[in-house]
């Protein structure tokens, strides 16, 4: 379909197939096996000045928008989540600072990061989960600093990334009133990193525990202000769900893109396997539901493009529907693959194990299901 993508639009997703095909296609199967940290492209992406798409141009970033960023993490992602993951986990470490950052912190901190300086988010905890507002990590005000105390856990880019978003209570009395986010830089004394989490999928993608044993941070790394943690925690989720249904959308995309080469290849009783109804209606089924998911990412991002704040509702129902698509199409494309669909020597089985996260991180979907019949009610509540 032609989603009226802009010259530079279009320019942005013929360089992410190019480096897709050449750059991400030949390694998946080693960074899938191994699970090491994907270096080597994450300067290919620094290079291609990805990690700036839509940081201001005072910043060294291209001042795009989020709708760029989106072709980007979809083209990438439909040759492997994991890897791409760098980048858009980065993304992700950054929204707060640029979301909420003085001009002085984003003049130390944005410049170093679309020269491919890797971030991350650190939210999530063992009971902090879905409930956010559980978090139990602690920033104790103590002159000039704050000391942080506490363990942050499935962090993405965790342990690779240089510079941290980190919410934590700078007054436990309050609960989540009283939580605020941080920057935290990797070699703070008394910041280290957990084991490395051993994963189903996303294995190109590093997930550690961060660590804090009285962990001393400058107070002017405080973002916003005291007590903002949870309001930027929920802006930054906001703003990044849509990246999560990108990555969804990609690896539909990519799993969809397989099962039609190899049903036009495979031949059974006389012919290829694409002209049995079966398999047709299930390629109708699976480029219906892409196509779908793509007009939902895409207005979503375009509707935040605008400057739209009440983005809460859109943004979990591109997450949700999409991040559905992506289990389902995966699946099928296995199906339709047959007993080589489940070895690993075609990509298919990895796809289907890196769709599954995307129903689950970034709040899972029954999480998002509640946002968005919260936020419905409401509506309807002011007739």
């Amino acid at each position: 379909m032609d989603f009226g993508l802009t010259e530079e639009q279009i320019m942005i997703r013929d360089l992410c197939r190019q480096i897709g095909e050449e750059k991400i296609k030949p390694v998946r199967e080693h960074y899938d096996e191994t699970g090491e940290f994907p270096w080597d492209l994450v300067k290919v992406f620094a290079d291609a000045g990805l990690f700036g798409i839509n940081i201001e141009e005072e910043y060294e970033g291209m001042g795009l928008g989020i709708m760029d960023q989106i072709i980007a993490i979809e083209e990438l992602s439909k040759y492997c989540a994991g890897i791409a993951l760098a980048l858009f986990g980065t993304g992700l470490g950054v929204t707060p600072i640029m979301l909420f950052g003085s001009p002085e912190q984003k003049a130390k901190y944005l410049p170093r990061v679309c020269g491919g300086t890797i971030c991350a988010f650190g939210l999530t905890e063992a009971n902090a989960g879905s409930d956010a507002g559980g978090i139990q990590t602690t920033a104790t005000p103590d002159g000039d600093h704050y000391v942080l105390n506490g363990t942050k856990q499935w962090i993405t880019n965790g342990g690779e990334a240089d510079i941290y978003s980190v919410i934590a209570l700078t007054d436990k009395k309050k609960g989540p009133r009283g939580a605020s986010a941080i920057i935290v830089e990797k070699d703070t004394p008394g910041f280290t990193f957990g084991k490395k989490e051993n994963k189903m999928g996303i294995r190109g993608s590093m997930t550690r525990e961060l660590v804090f044993q009285d962990c001393r941070v400058p107070k002017e790394n405080l973002l916003a202000r005291e007590g903002m943690g949870f309001i930027v925690a929920m802006k930054t989720l906001d703003s990044s769900r849509p990246g999560v249904a990108a990555q969804a959308l990609g690896i539909a995309q990519g799993a969809f893109d397989e099962a039609i080469r190899y049903s036009r290849q495979r031949r059974q009783f006389g012919k290829a396997i694409s002209s049995f109804q079966a398999i047709q209606f299930m390629m109708a089924d699976m480029a219906t539901k892409i196509e779908a998911a793509r007009a939902l990412t895409y207005t979503c991002a375009r509707y935040m493009d605008s400057g739209a704040s009440d983005v809460s509702k859109l943004s979990a129902m591109a997450k949700v529907y999409a991040s559905d698509v992506a289990m389902s199409v995966t699946t099928d494309a296995v199906q339709i693959l047959g007993g080589y669909g489940y070895m690993k020597e075609y990509p298919v089985e990895k796809m289907m194990r890196d769709a599954k996260i995307t129903q689950i991180y970034e709040g899972t979907n029954q999480i998002q299901r509640e946002v968005i019949a919260n936020k419905l009610l409401k509506e309807y509540a002011k007739g």
